[in-house]
């Protein structure tokens, strides 16, 4: 684990008190940024702070080169570039994430002539996909003109940036630099809505996700054939909320710290588990990835613009890569698999469904409802072949959910509750946390800092022994 979460958390804001005191200048308060972001990626595994300074490095000097060709008119050489970028990017990512798992298939499948491939271990660096995925979008959208390039420090502070360097959100150079070339003063932002994003991510990570993996879920995903099949389905739902509140509360805290510092960060969650089709659910999940993937690798690949069969082959091929975006193995293939294959049959469906019952034939609440149920049952479904170490677990656990004999110890009445209650707040109004966020914000400084002080120490109390690391630091 890269830091506790509470320590993690109270690095965050020491750094917000030294940048206060500091009074963001141009290079001292950049290279203050920088050494901080490169000191809290080093406090995991220093080596690899020499990974992201040459990924820094390498890829200031692509984007750079990209800009020279547009100005000397050579759009072909900046294509050029640009894809030596690309190359470079993914290959970063092949040698250290994917290397292993390609390597054991070709050993696998090939006999003696694989054997001939060395199988060596590589450790998987924190974030590794997350900064390599921004410094892609750095040098295309150069290449694209939505941006101008970077000096290199500034290079530097964008892809190290401490709050989203380990798990996002994934911050574009067109969001992220406009904010840097306007010197950000802390003293001078919305307070009341870091505070309290902060919190919700910390109650979310530390309260709610770890009590759901200790209470069933690692317990249940790690051996199913022992456990009922109420145990295995309530398991399910326990995950599906755990990734949630693991992942969210992670951004949470990210988009909150950087508030602090200044920065305003894209949403990355809107309430997905109050989605009525998976189309809708990965507008609401993960959203700055979705983008991504939408903006560099769906319409590269030609979109919906040749035709109904090429957009449902984009739309497969573009899950299956965000499947393995997540993982080296082929449960993640599957379960991206699964989305693209519900997201290209929702279209099918729909369109004809339209066609030929122009009227609805339910009322508004029953068709919403049966489609939330449907929704969620497919993400959870999902989650299944995602959590499970191994494609023979995730069979184990749905063929064991239909056996509703024997004890079901593990679900308790606190398990239901915390369930329920986690689904239900995706559906509360965003109107209202902005009323109560808009009184919060009514309080002096003094008060807010004491209030989240006092919300960190509950969230100490309420928190299980232990806290276990965050989902997406494996990513």
């Amino acid at each position: 684990m890269l830091f506790p979460t509470l320590e993690f958390t109270l690095f965050f804001l020491i750094v917000f008190v030294a940048n206060w005191l500091l009074r963001p200048q141009d290079v001292p308060w950049r290279v203050a940024m920088l050494g901080a972001s490169l000191f809290f990626y080093g406090w995991w595994n220093w080596k690899f702070v020499l990974l992201l300074g040459g990924s820094i490095l390498v890829n200031w000097y692509f984007g750079d080169h990209v800009a020279r060709a547009h100005t000397a008119g050579s759009t072909a050489r900046a294509g050029l570039v640009v894809k030596a970028a690309v190359g470079a990017n993914l290959l970063l990512l092949g040698v250290f994430k994917y290397y292993g798992f390609f390597t054991e298939q070709f050993r696998s499948s090939f006999g003696v002539v694989g054997e001939l491939v060395p199988l060596v271990e590589i450790t998987l660096p924190v974030g590794i996909s997350f900064f390599t995925f921004q410094a892609m979008s750095y040098v295309i959208d150069i290449h694209r003109r939505h941006i101008e390039p970077m000096s290199l420090l500034d290079v530097g502070v964008y892809l190290s940036f401490f709050p989203q360097l380990v798990a996002g959100p994934i911050v574009r150079a067109s969001e992220f630099a406009p904010q840097l070339r306007t010197h950000p003063d802390p003293r001078a932002v919305p307070t009341a809505e870091a505070f309290r994003l902060i919190f919700a991510g910390l109650f979310k990570k530390v309260v709610i996700s770890t009590y759901l993996a200790s209470e069933i879920v690692d317990e249940v995903f790690n051996v199913p054939d022992t456990h009922s099949g109420p145990e295995l389905l309530f398991a399910v739902y326990a995950y599906a909320i755990q990734i949630y509140a693991d992942f969210s509360g992670y951004t949470d805290i990210a988009i909150g710290v950087a508030l602090l510092m200044g920065f305003r960060f894209p949403q990355n969650f809107d309430a997905p588990y109050r989605s009525l089709s998976i189309q809708e659910f990965w507008r609401r999940w993960h959203m700055t990835l979705s983008n991504w993937l939408r903006d560099y690798l769906y319409i590269p690949l030609g979109g919906n613009r040749r035709g109904t069969l090429f957009t449902y082959r984009n739309l497969i091929l573009t899950m299956l890569l965000g499947g393995l975006w997540h993982g080296a193995a082929w449960n993640f293939v599957i379960w991206g698999a699964i989305h693209g294959g519900v997201l290209a049959v929702e279209r099918i469906v729909s369109g004809a469904w339209r066609r030929r019952v122009p009227d609805p034939i339910l009322p508004t609440a029953v068709s919403g409802v049966l489609r939330w149920l449907y929704t969620f049952h497919v993400v959870c479904f999902a989650w299944i072949f995602f959590r499970a170490e191994t494609f023979d677990l995730a069979t184990s656990m749905i063929g064991g959910i239909a056996d509703w004999s024997g004890s079901s110890p593990l679900v308790t009445g606190l398990l239901v509750f915390t369930i329920g209650a986690m689904l239900a707040s995706q559906f509360v109004p965003t109107g209202f946390i902005g009323k109560l966020q808009v009184e919060f914000g009514a309080w002096s400084w003094v008060a807010q800092g004491a209030a989240l002080g006092v919300g960190i120490v509950l969230v100490d109390v309420l928190g299980p022994e232990g806290v276990a690391p965050f989902i997406y630091f494996q990513f």
